[in-house]
This record gives C-alpha cells, sequence and structure tokens, in this order.
C-alpha cells in the first residue's frame, strides 16, 4: 500500500469528483488578480511541477526549501514535492537574509525557490551552501521571471505516477524555535501527517459539500497541514485568499461553511459591523488554533454570530493534539466547547499531565503536558541528542507546555515553559532575540518578554543594559533587527535600563518585568 500523503488525496478527488473533475475545486477570493481552479488543474499542476523535480535526478530524500508568498502555485509545489517522493521546507517569508542563511545551512535542501524580489539576496546564500537548483515563484505568476518554477515545468507532462512511500519516510521540516540558540527542524513523516488529517477528517465532520474559507498562510502546520490537508482529503472547496482581510473574510461567509484562524484574527472578524448571525447562517464551524484565545474573545463572537468557536491545540512536533467536540451533545455546544480550554486529546492521542519527578498529575494539578500517538514526529532533524532529550523512556513527547486536565479530560493550558512568547499565532522564543541583542554594539545584556497586547494576544518586548560608557536608544535598535530578523520577531517596545532585576540566585526575574510593563499597551 502506497503510504505517500498525496495518494490519500488523489483517491480522495477521484471518489469524490471522478466524473467532474472540472468540477471547483480552489476559488479566488478575489477573481480580479486571481483564476478559478478545478480538480483537473490541481491534477494536472502538481504533476508538472513534480514531473520538473524528477527531471532533476536528485538524490532520495533531498529536501525543497520554499520562500514564497502565499499562492494557489505555492500549494501546487507542495503537492508536487509530496509526489514526487522529496521533503518539503516551508519558511516563513518574514525570515531575513541571515536567518535562511542559518536555515539553508542546516538544511542542506537540493532545491530552494524564493521569491523574483528575493532571488538576488538568496541565490547567492543557496550557492554558498551547494544549492544545486533555485527557482522563482511569486503571488501573480510570471512565466517571464528570472528562474521561473512555472515556466520551467510547463515543459513537462502533467500526468505524473505519485511515488510509493511508507509511513516513515520523511515528508516534511519544519523548522520551529528553539528555547536556546537557534532554530530545530521537526521531522514530520507521511505517516505523521496521514493519521492526523483522517483523525480531523472524521472528528470536524469535513465532506465534499463543505467549503473552506482559507486565509491563513502557508508556511507553517496551521494553514497548510491542518486546513488545506482537511479540505483536500474530503474533496472539499477552498475559498482562496492569499492574504487575511477581514472586511473581505466577513463578505465571503456567507460562500463557505468553514473557517479557520488565529484569535487575532477573530478579534478583527468582530470590529466588522457586517459580522452578524446571518452572514453566518451557513457556516457550519469556526476553528481557532496557534495561540491561546481569550474566553471573552469566545463570548463576543458567539453572541454576535450565534456560533461558539471551537478551540484546538497543536504544534510543529506534532500537528494536532487536542479538540474540543465539534458535535453538540445533549446538552448543547454551551456545554461542550468550553472557552479557556482546547479540549480533550483526539482519537489516537495518549496526553497526560506530569508533575516533579515524573509523577503524574491527578485531575485539576498543573504540570508538564506529554503526548504520544501516530501523529507525533520522528524527532528533530540532525539533532539525536535533542531529540532523545525531549521523548520520556516510555515514548512520550514532552511538549514544554504547562497545563491541567479536568475530571472528564479536557486539557487548560495555563503555561508555557521557557517563556515562549505567542504574538499573532507565531512562536517566538525570548532565547533567541536576545542572542541578536546582545550582539548590537553597546548592548551588555538582555531580557525579552512577552505583555499582554489587545490585537496580537502577546506583544514582544524587551530590556536591554548598556555596556559602560555607551548610549543606547530603544527605538533604534528597533529600526536596526527590522532588518536583520523577522517582524513578528521584533520587539515593539525596548527600554533602557541600568540593570535587570534578579532573585538571590542571580536569575533574572523576568515575571518582575512582565508586571512591570503588563500594562504599555492597554
Amino acid at each position: 500500500m502506497n503510504s505517500n500523503l498525496f495518494s490519500a488525496f488523489e483517491a480522495a478527488i477521484h471518489k469524490q469528483h471522478g466524473r467532474s473533475l472540472r468540477a471547483a475545486a480552489i476559488l479566488p477570493a478575489d477573481s480580479t488578480d486571481m483564476r478559478a481552479w478545478s480538480w483537473a488543474d490541481v491534477l494536472g499542476a502538481s504533476g508538472r511541477i513534480a514531473n520538473l523535480l524528477a527531471s532533476l535526478k536528485l538524490p532520495a530524500g533531498s529536501r525543497v526549501a520554499v520562500q514564497v508568498d502565499k499562492s494557489v502555485e505555492n500549494l501546487m509545489l507542495y503537492l508536487a514535492v509530496l509526489r514526487a517522493g522529496y521533503v518539503y521546507l516551508p519558511l516563513n517569508t518574514a525570515y531575513q537574509a541571515a536567518e535562511m542563511d542559518y536555515f539553508i545551512g542546516d538544511a542542506q535542501p537540493a532545491v530552494l525557490v524564493c521569491a523574483s524580489s528575493t532571488l538576488a539576496t538568496l541565490a547567492p546564500i543557496a550557492q554558498r551552501h551547494g544549492v544545486a537548483h533555485v527557482f522563482t515563484l511569486d503571488a501573480a505568476p510570471n512565466l517571464t521571471a528570472p528562474q521561473s518554477l512555472l515556466a520551467a515545468a510547463s515543459r513537462h507532462a502533467d500526468t505524473f505516477a505519485t511515488l510509493d512511500r511508507d509511513a516513515s519516510d520523511l515528508a516534511c521540516i519544519l523548522y520551529t524555535s528553539g528555547t536556546t540558540g537557534r532554530s530545530k527542524g521537526a521531522m514530520l513523516t507521511h505517516g505523521n501527517m496521514l493519521s492526523n488529517a483522517q483523525t480531523l477528517h472524521r472528528f470536524w465532520g469535513f465532506s465534499e459539500k463543505d467549503v473552506l474559507l482559507h486565509a491563513l498562510p502557508i508556511f507553517h502546520v496551521h494553514g497548510l497541514f491542518v486546513a488545506c490537508h482537511a479540505a483536500l482529503l474530503a474533496g472539499a472547496r477552498m475559498i482562496w485568499c492569499n492574504k487575511f482581510d477581514a472586511g473581505e473574510a466577513v463578505k465571503l461567509l456567507p460562500h463557505a461553511t468553514v473557517f479557520m484562524g488565529v484569535p487575532t484574527m477573530y478579534v478583527r472578524l468582530l470590529a466588522q459591523p457586517e459580522l452578524t448571525r446571518k452572514q453566518c447562517k451557513g457556516m457550519r464551524l469556526f476553528i481557532s488554533g496557534s495561540a491561546p484565545l481569550l474566553a471573552e474573545t469566545h463570548r463576543q463572537f458567539a453572541q454576535a454570530t450565534g456560533q461558539m468557536i471551537l478551540e484546538r491545540y497543536g504544534m510543529s512536533e506534532t500537528i494536532m493534539l487536542t479538540s474540543n467536540p465539534y458535535h453538540p451533545k445533549g446538552a448543547g455546544q454551551a456545554a461542550d466547547r468550553r472557552a479557556g480550554t482546547v479540549g480533550p486529546a483526539l482519537p489516537g492521542v495518549q496526553l497526560r499531565i506530569m508533575g516533579d519527578g515524573g509523577k503524574p498529575c491527578a485531575a485539576g494539578e498543573i504540570g508538564g503536558i506529554e503526548v504520544k500517538g501516530p501523529n507525533v514526529f520522528a524527532g528533530y532533524w540532525k539533532m539525536p541528542e535533542k531529540t532523545a532529550a525531549e521523548f520520556t523512556a516510555d515514548g512520550f513527547f514532552k511538549t514544554g507546555d504547562v497545563g491541567k486536565l479536568s475530571g472528564d479530560g479536557y486539557v487548560t493550558i495555563v503555561g508555557r515553559s521557557k517563556d515562549l512568547i505567542i504574538t499573532g499565532g507565531y512562536n517566538v522564543y525570548p532565547k533567541e532575540i536576545e542572542g541578536w541583542l546582545d550582539d548590537q554594539p553597546g548592548v551588555d545584556e538582555s531580557a525579552v518578554i512577552g505583555v499582554p497586547h489587545p490585537d496580537f494576544g502577546e506583544a514582544v518586548c524587551a530590556v536591554v543594559i548598556p555596556k559602560a560608557g555607551a548610549q543606547l536608544d530603544g527605538d533604534a535598535l528597533i529600526t536596526k533587527l527590522k532588518g536583520e530578523i523577522a517582524a513578528f520577531k521584533v520587539p515593539k517596545r525596548i527600554w533602557v535600563l541600568a540593570e535587570l532585576p534578579r532573585n538571590t540566585m542571580g536569575k533574572v526575574q523576568k515575571n518582575v518585568l512582565r508586571e512591570t510593563y503588563a500594562a504599555t499597551f492597554k
């Protein structure tokens, strides 16, 4: 049996649309600059790119690194990499040259696909690290662009026999920020992703009648694996938005049945006067993830639309782990979907809360969240010691999140280990930003914290200590960092202090800093 993830999508497409492959599959949110895609288009476009990749004669297991703006063609590239049996490596479009240099050097991809606008910057980096092939792909496809992927693919046939892959074969590497040092690559197999897609397909009730309003980026788990996989495995249509616009999204809701978003998106949807029960009457499911959803946002959304947001919990290393229920029980949705929780563990996932000394926590007790299941990743790329350290002797992955279980199995995440900051759905680890700050001229020491923000959930902020005789300007440091690291990692405020608060052991008291600056954005 072929365990290639794409073979499952292909089977679903033929099962649901075999006699009507010209039926709509991906519909543009804005018809002025996008075209509609049929299921035949999806198979053909991914087939042409897969044939191009196969023609390059890449070694088995080669990585294809991709840093391009969201587009349907970008999705076709992902599907083509799966079909051709290679390993997909999506990279955030906000990453700057220094960050890209690290990712390319660490992953050693055989192919890099970037935007035309970044070709001049990234091509020398790729050459320095021995990348054999560099292509460009833009949100507005241009066959005349330098080194155009689509132009090269257009010379190939649109039929392609999807390569056989075992469930244990690597399909994707997702770089996730580490608590110390630079990012680490989480290795996900075809089996990891297929098992999770099948579970969500059943648990969330997807069918070929659904229409997914897709407004998420597709360089991470939420937008690419959860949203796209759910639609493709059901043979369901997607309304495709290259970027999220709250006003446009509200206008599109009557044409959709499912919406997935991060809490920031729901806050912005609520600011639209057009968000009403009438506008949402055809929607069956709103899903939120990637960051904690405030209970107040949950309540306000239910009041405005008559629908309760379904919260779930996942991460790069595991895809989805838990979910509030989709089907309401006798007591109704209010009893089933509990604001402030991420629901029980999904079918097939084992989840436990462990306290100090490796002892299981009783219901209501706070401890570290550990999980086990077919969705849990194969390990960190080229980091066997780190991989071993993150798994228990009995095979559970230590997520690094802190939470508690209710008596009936609902998970509440109460904190994050190692001071992880989640801002607008993106994970930011302070240690990485502190490394950048500490390297700036005149900076002796820094501390990065997350403080409450009404739009992003948390805002990245920093305190810096100047070296003797140095004069530091917080705004100038922010401007400097904007050219060096991704925008979502750049502190929104930097304060200059004479010293950092410390405990008797000399450890920086970040809790004191968070309390001091908690009202900054209120």
